[in-house]
Formats: C-alpha cells, sequence, structure tokens
C-alpha cells in the first residue's frame, strides 16, 4: 500500500486506490466476486475478472436489488441505489497503513454482515461507515453485500439455486482471508458480526462446517434466534408460489425455467416479490416469504444443534438485544394496535406452545396502567421469544461450556421518539458505528446530543476491543454468568 491520501493496495484481481480520512484509510466498493447478471444471475459467486491499472475505491458499489425496507419508519428513508450488475462488493476500513503494519502487526479483523430481514440493506450505506469503528480500537472493519429477497433466497435446489446469499458471505470471508493482509489485517483473528440477519449470519458462519474455521470470534446484535432456518418444505412452497406470481412455470421447467427467470427484469422479481410477502403475512409475524433454509449451504443445522455439537467452543461470543426490539415491527402496525386481549392470547399461542400463559405472565409483569394495550403486551413477548431469551440460551451455552462470552442490553431511547417504540430494534447501530449525522430524521435516535455521543463512544469503544482482544475493554463488562442479570451490561437508560 502507497501511503498518500488516495492510498494503492493490490487485491487478487487487481489494484485499488482509496481514500484517507482522519489518519483512516477507506477503500469501498471492491468487488469480491463477478456481477450477477445475465448467466451469472442465479448462479453461485463466481471470481471477480481481474482488471488492469487501478481501480478507484473512493465510492461504494450499488445495493443488491431490493425494495423499500419496512423498517424505514424508525431507521429513517434511503434512497433507491439498486443496480444488480456490479453489487457484490465490500468495503475496508484500516487504521493500519504499510509503514505502521511492520511496526505494529497485522489489525484482528471484523467482518459485519447488514440486517434488513433478508429483504433490504447494503454494507455501502453511510449508516454502516466503518472509519469510527476501526479507529476506536485498531481493527480492520470490512462491511460488505450479499444478495436479498428471491435473488438471494428463492430454494430452487435442482437448479443449483440454493442460499445464494449465504455463498455470497462465505466468499466475502473467503476475500478476506485471501486479501486482507494487504490491508494491514490478519486473516488468522477474523470476528464475524452483524445486526439482526447479520447476527443470525453471522452464527451460522461461525458454526458452519463450510466457513467456520475461518471465524474466531462472533459479535451478534439483535439476533433473530427464535426464529428457525426456513424449512425446505415451506421453501419451496413459497417457490412455487413466486413463479406463479411470475407466470413461469413450476420447478420441473429445468434450464429453460432457469433462462426464463434470468430473462426476468429484476424490477418485476422485486414486484412479484412484495406481493408474495403480502400474500403471506400475519398479523405478529415478522419472517420474510424467503430466507436462510436448513440443508441448504452453509446451514445443515440449526445453530442449537451445531453449538451443542461444540461447533462455537473456543470462539470468544459477544452478543445483545435492544430492550424493545419489536416495536420496530409492531408499534405502527394497526393490526397489533387493534388486537383484543383474546386475539393477542390467540396469536401468542401460534408463537410458541405456552404462548398464551406467558401472555399471561408477561401481562402482569408490566406496569399496571390504563395505556398498557394487548398489542403492547404481545409486542414485549415476541421480542422475548424472538430475540431475549434464545440470545440467552445462547450465550449460557456457550459460557457455561468454559467460552469467554459477553451479553448486553441496549437500553437508550429518544425522549422525543415517538410513542410506543423505546428502544427498538436496530436502535444500536448508529451508536456502533457512531455515525449519527447518517441517521438525520431517524425517529429511533431522536436528537443527538453530548449524552448521546458519548454513549457511541463507550458502545463503539466496547465492541472494537472484543474485535481486538476477546474481551469488551477493561471497563464495568463481565463475562457472562448464566442466570445472573448482573453480568449483562446495559447501555442508556434502563427503565423497566
Amino acid at each position: 500500500m502507497q501511503r498518500n491520501e488516495r492510498p494503492v493496495v493490490d487485491t487478487e484481481a487487481g489494484s485499488v486506490r482509496g481514500t484517507v480520512e482522519d489518519g483512516v484509510a477507506a477503500f469501498r466498493g471492491i468487488p469480491y466476486a463477478a456481477s450477477p447478471v445475465g448467466d451469472r444471475r442465479f448462479a453461485a459467486p463466481a471470481p471477480h475478472p481481474a482488471w488492469p491499472g487501478v481501480r478507484d475505491a473512493g465510492r461504494p458499489g450499488p445495493s443488491v436489488p431490493q425494495s423499500p425496507s419496512r423498517l424505514e419508519a424508525v431507521m429513517g428513508r434511503r434512497t433507491p441505489d439498486w443496480d444488480e450488475d456490479g453489487c457484490l462488493t465490500l468495503n475496508v476500513w484500516t487504521p493500519a497503513l504499510p509503514a505502521d503494519a511492520s511496526a505494529r502487526g497485522a489489525l484482528p479483523v471484523l467482518v459485519w454482515f447488514h440486517g434488513g430481514g433478508f429483504t433490504s440493506g447494503s454494507g455501502g450505506w453511510d449508516w454502516y461507515d466503518g472509519r469510527n469503528l476501526a479507529a476506536a480500537g485498531g481493527i480492520v472493519v470490512v462491511t460488505a453485500n450479499y444478495r436479498l429477497g428471491p435473488l438471494g433466497f428463492l430454494h430452487l435446489p435442482e437448479l443449483g439455486i440454493d442460499n445464494l446469499g449465504v455463498q455470497d458471505q462465505a466468499a466475502v470471508l473467503g476475500w478476506v482471508r485471501r486479501n486482507i493482509a494487504a490491508f494491514g489485517g490478519d486473516p488468522g483473528s477474523v470476528t464475524a458480526g452483524g445486526q439482526s440477519a447479520g447476527a443470525f449470519s453471522a452464527l451460522h458462519l461461525a458454526v458452519s462446517p463450510v466457513t467456520g474455521r475461518h471465524v474466531h470470534r462472533v459479535v451478534a446484535q439483535s439476533g433473530p434466534f427464535g426464529l428457525a432456518p426456513q424449512d425446505p418444505g415451506e421453501a419451496t412452497a413459497h417457490a412455487r408460489r413466486y413463479l406463479g406470481l411470475l407466470g413461469l412455470p413450476g420447478p420441473c421447467g429445468g434450464a429453460g425455467l432457469l433462462a426464463a427467470l434470468r430473462a426476468v427484469p429484476a424490477g418485476r422479481l422485486l414486484a412479484a416479490y412484495q406481493q408474495l410477502s403480502r400474500d403471506v403475512s400475519r398479523p405478529g409475524g415478522v419472517a420474510p416469504p424467503m430466507y436462510p433454509v436448513l440443508g441448504a449451504f452453509g446451514v445443515p443445522v440449526p445453530w442449537q444443534r451445531a453449538v451443542a455439537d461444540g461447533r462455537l467452543d473456543g470462539k470468544q461470543l459477544l452478543t445483545g438485544t435492544t430492550r424493545d426490539e419489536m416495536t420496530a415491527f409492531f408499534a405502527s402496525d394497526p393490526r397489533i394496535r387493534a388486537l383484543t386481549t383474546d386475539q393477542a392470547r390467540s396469536l401468542a399461542a401460534q408463537e410458541a406452545h405456552d404462548g398464551a400463559v406467558r401472555y399471561d405472565r408477561t401481562a402482569a409483569r408490566l406496569p399496571a396502567t390504563g395505556n398498557v394495550t394487548p398489542g403492547d403486551v404481545l409486542t414485549e413477548l415476541v421480542t422475548e421469544l424472538l430475540f431475549r431469551d434464545e440470545t440467552l440460551a445462547l450465550a449460557g451455552h456457550h459460557a457455561a461450556a468454559g467460552n469467554g462470552t459477553y451479553v448486553y442490553e441496549f437500553a437508550y431511547s429518544p425522549a422525543d421518539g415517538p410513542a410506543r417504540l423505546g428502544a427498538t430494534h436496530c436502535v444500536e447501530l448508529p451508536f456502533l458505528f457512531t455515525t449519527f449525522d447518517a441517521y438525520r430524521g431517524s425517529p429511533m435516535l431522536g436528537r443527538v446530543t453530548a449524552e448521546v455521543r458519548a454513549l457511541g463512544e463507550a458502545f463503539s469503544r466496547a465492541i472494537a476491543a472484543f474485535v481486538a482482544t476477546g474481551r469488551p475493554g477493561t471497563g464495568p463488562w463481565r463475562p457472562y454468568v448464566p442466570g445472573d442479570p448482573a453480568t449483562v451490561r446495559h447501555f442508556g437508560r434502563h427503565t423497566r
């Protein structure tokens, strides 16, 4: 790497020219796989062709094709920036220029995957700019795109269409293993991290027989670990229904079907997926119609089985949730707000075998005021079932096996935030990356005060320290002890 304001690094496919911002070198929009268009659409990721000369890496690549996120109501709107051509890219932030690397040694690496329900998101968005996080702990930060929705998770294994989004994520880890040393990173010290769908991905990548040996630590933020990988039967049914919406023959169409799928404009693929989402939606349900399928590439067994089999052993784990995860999905849903107690109990029973009983227990535990609605009770219960319970179960099993484990709850909620939103799903993201200015107008963040910025610095430094050392700094964060709430680190106001 040349040490200047436009540093150049040599990668396996060619040289890239980045930028330097506040002492951190940024390289954006680096292709890690060939563009998934033409015959590469609905195919496994392939190496990107070499390019001549030096490729400009000053800007992120386009997002993968996607519709607007259902979380825009809490995170803020994004201007569509997708383009199927050239979308499989990643971004690298490194504080270790070559002259520094020889003196300091290679730096630990965080490979962080965005959330978005396997339906939306981009590693190139300014929300996830890794400059401050890299500087906070002297680490290399990598973010990446992976195919989403039908382009990433349509399930037609007889045509080789098999967890393509997971295959993209595996390709990212492969690229990091082969190339990150040139950016000052240590391929022998890689943390897989992510939030929501990204946390689901990071955990499964860490325990997968395909990728697990290349992951040394895990950061799992708001992982929906109560959601099992998609059942193959359901995935097949949704694929058939999707093909019907497109007016295409069923899976028996063979090569002709594959050619037809590749000929459909991306916008039409997205429109049909939106229709499928509406068709299969139900009150209280949050699973997208297509997401990683059990038994397909990279997900041979549920994470519970893999962890019980010891596939996470020896790797440090940092995981946590926000206090009010499900308000992002339920607070503005009129179907949830209109529920009666009997209807809410019935939905709870669909979520768990003892859901109705747990609903009653949750209702008794919440503040006894006239403002608590059946929808509020269901929101709290589903937060527990989908996020909190299984996060603590994962952490408890891992800690009991003698592995370094740290747990947090993020409890910040803006004083000027919308009613019933609280510390909602995704609220910790601007604090992790300390990218507050990128969330202007975000209801979940509210007004950015000096106190808010200080909380961001504390959270960001703790996560970066964990990536660097396996421990979140030297402050009050103790290793997790199963069943001991005092070993859960709380960030932000903790009022319940």
